[in-house]
């Protein structure tokens, strides 16, 4: 370096090392720039998303409360309508119908009810909230609710927003009384609608604009709400960078625009789109770039310093220096998109699970509603003809059918939750298939039947080597029903269900087996069989009305077959029928010993038993007292598991046979309950049945049950042949 000295003069060094100290003054400034964006950009772009989810899930909670309030109103005018064509009295001047309107309305705390003709003409009308039927008809289309009259079980809702921010809640429905639309409709004010939908404002109110900088959202071009109250009441367009990021549209790279209170400065920011907003957020210069001066002052005092201490060594440390900064720029880069990669995928996951909650709470609203709308009708109905028992039994045996089914619903969704977090245990016992093919047989051979379908089992084609092997029984004999049942739904009178087992392998103590079930039913399309075992599918979308199912029964078998290392397959057309091949592999069970038949309980009944009954529901406590007292036993009840050691306690010994234990009761459980009684030293506290009858269902809460000392397990709702059977069982001797 010395010798290139003696060479060159400093009057060429100087400037080359000027060159070069502003060559990295640019470098480092661009990279330091580069970064402060980069950084704003994923702290806005953080806050964006945040207020976005936010926005969304205030806009939910908004949307569920504007759907009940329309539920409201339309069951109220839906009540009225039948008001309107039952009620004898009601005079026919038009004065004496506004008031009954007005009696109506007030009964349903309506503000406002229209009668209309056949012609749309305002009958009669009553409104209590300043509006007049006028102005109300006009917020409706009147072609939609003049189509009432053809569609009289349809109905008409909208919630319509005023200029003043207060909100109407409007229903119309087809009259029955004569020909014309009944409207009713209930006014929200501007304060109260404010307070209501005051969701959003406390969303923002937590953001620091000195922080976070300013955040603003808007309905459409209008600024709604900002932390910046001066942007509160304008337009987007007035403000420069607003207007400039609208028309840049959504996106995570910044935007910047001049600054109008500063004559050199700008702004940068970004907008993302919730449901109804638009959300900005923007920050000033000085926020953005705030490290980018301290980073250049750093760096051009470490050249200085560089030139004094190694002048001869500045070109080659230059070069390092630069390379280094690149690769760290390289790494920083390749860090950020992984980030952002992981944060958009943060985002899927979330829309994707938004949308699953969504969908599952659509579907069981209506799966949970259909049931229960008959059961309240059949009520009604019973209720209105008390006295014609045929009618009354014949709607108690609907009852049962619509309430068999919504258990069924509740017992499916519960156990494919179960199979798809993985607690669901599969049992390991000896199961004889034979057997079990007569029960699963014996359920549905009859259905078969009543449904006119004919049943075939292949004997000659069926070869079971080893019928007993080890396996769980409850888990199998459900697979097979759920397909047995499907082949029965969708197979019409005169149709043939077919069944072919064969054996595939047998090695290392291990059997596989192959069930072939076959329908000449409807079919299904080839698209919807890729969709066949996803949850809540069907083919058709009145499905759940035809047929009563919910869309669970395959997703259940596949999750089941899959646990047990088998495999499942469909082939079907439409027109022709469906195929099933289900396949799954077993470990070979020894041949159990004969065991005689106890028949010593069979013909027991519990007439005398006396019984203590833990139930906290007054409700379901007297159901249960009064069947137990129909089949002749001498029931004592007690409302939560305190009460229940404290009756036992003080009573002697032998007072009771058997002890009814719910599990889930105020001031103590269950569970404490009988921990409590077997431990209460009394003679026959050791040796008492205790029996859990209880909602809790799975084998799991069985399992929790026994192990708390209870004798056996019993799922609610009650069966009264189960509890029969058991309490033979157990206190037979």
């Amino acid at each position: 370096m010395k010798n290139i000295k003696k060479i060159l003069s400093w009057k060429i060094i100087a400037p080359i090392e000027i060159v070069i100290g502003l060559l990295i003054f640019i470098i480092i400034f661009c990279i330091a720039a580069n970064a402060d964006m980069k950084s704003a950009e994923n702290e806005l772009r953080v806050t964006v998303d945040y207020m976005k989810n936010q926005c969304n899930e205030s806009q939910i909670r908004d949307l569920a409360s504007e759907a009940k309030s329309l539920l409201r109103v339309t069951e109220s005018v839906d009540q009225i309508r039948w008001h309107l064509k039952y009620d004898k009295e009601i005079p026919h001047s038009k004065r004496a119908k506004e008031n009954n309107l007005e009696n109506y309305a007030t009964d349903s705390y309506l503000d406002g009810l229209i009668l209309l003709d056949k012609d749309g003409n305002v009958e009669t009308a009553f409104d209590a909230s300043g509006l007049g039927s006028k102005a109300v008809l006009d917020m409706t289309d009147r072609d939609s609710l003049m189509n009432l009259m053809s569609f009289t079980e349809d109905s008409y809702a909208i919630r319509v927003v005023l200029e003043d921010e207060s909100q109407v809640d409007l229903a119309a429905v087809s009259r029955i009384d004569e020909d014309g639309v009944l409207v009713g409709y209930y006014d929200t004010s501007a304060t109260y609608a404010a307070t209501v939908n005051n969701s959003i404002r406390t969303i923002i109110s937590g953001v620091s604009k000195k922080k976070n900088g300013t955040i603003v959202i808007s309905s459409g071009n209008k600024i709604i709400i900002s932390n910046d109250k001066k942007l509160e009441g304008t337009n987007v367009e007035d403000t420069p960078i607003l207007n400039k990021i609208m028309k840049h549209g959504t996106g995570s790279k910044l935007t910047h625009a001049k600054d109008k209170n500063s004559v050199f400065g700008h702004q940068f920011g970004l907008m993302e789109k919730s449901r109804d907003y638009y959300i900005y957020a923007f920050m000033g210069e000085h926020n953005v770039f705030g490290n980018t001066f301290f980073d250049v002052l750093a760096a051009l005092l470490f050249y200085v310093l560089f030139l004094i201490v190694v002048n001869t060594m500045m070109w080659r440390a230059g070069k390092i220096y630069r390379r280094n900064q690149l690769i760290a720029q390289r790494k920083y880069m390749d860090s950020l998109e992984e980030k952002n990669r992981q944060l958009q995928e943060a985002v899927l996951k979330a829309e994707k699970a938004s949308m699953a909650k969504s969908s599952f709470l659509s579907r069981m609203s209506h799966d949970i509603r259909t049931p229960l709308n008959g059961i309240i009708g059949l009520l009604k109905i019973d209720e209105d003809h008390f006295e014609e028992k045929d009618l009354v039994r014949e709607n108690h045996r609907k009852m049962q059918i619509s309430a068999n089914h919504l258990l069924s619903l509740i017992n499916d969704v519960l156990q494919m939750s179960k199979l798809e977090d993985g607690s669901i245990v599969l049992t390991h016992e000896v199961v004889n298939l034979a057997e079990l093919s007569k029960d699963v047989v014996s359920i549905v051979i009859d259905r078969a039947k009543e449904a006119g379908i004919k049943w075939e089992y292949k004997r000659e084609k069926t070869f079971i080597p080893h019928t007993c092997i080890y396996g769980s029984p409850v888990h199998l004999r459900q697979i097979f029903l759920n397909i047995y049942g499907n082949c029965i739904k969708y197979t019409h009178s005169g149709g043939t269900i077919t069944t072919v087992v064969d054996t595939l392998e047998e090695k290392d103590h291990m059997c596989t087996y192959r069930w072939t079930i076959s329908d000449t039913g409807e079919g299904m399309d080839e698209e919807f069989l890729e969709h066949i075992f996803e949850p809540f599918t069907q083919e058709k979308n009145d499905a759940r009305s035809v047929y009563q199912g919910t869309g669970l029964g395959m997703a259940i078998v596949k999750s089941l077959v899959d646990k047990m290392n088998g495999t499942i397959s469909v082939t079907s057309k439409k027109g022709v029928g469906t195929t099933f091949v289900i396949t799954i592999p077993f470990e070979i069970a020894p041949e159990p010993a004969v065991v005689e038949e106890d028949h010593t309980s069979k013909d027991m009944d519990i007439r005398g038993m006396n019984i203590l009954l833990v139930e906290d529901n007054e409700l379901n406590a007297e159901i249960a007292e009064i069947m137990l007292q129909d089949q002749g036993a001498n029931v004592t009840v007690a409302y939560d598991g305190k009460q229940a050691v404290e009756l036992f306690q003080e009573n002697e010994e032998g007072t009771f046979d058997a002890i009814l234990m719910d599990v889930m009761m105020p001031v103590m459980d269950g569970l404490t309950a009988t921990k409590k009684i077997r431990e209460s030293g009394k003679t026959d506290a050791k040796d008492i049945p205790i029996i859990a009858v209880t909602a809790n269902a799975f084998k799991e809460d069985a399992e929790k049950c026994i192990a708390a000392g209870m004798n056996a397990h019993i799922s609610k709702p009650l069966n009264m042949e189960t509890i029969k059977e058991t309490l033979k069982k157990l206190c037979r001797n």
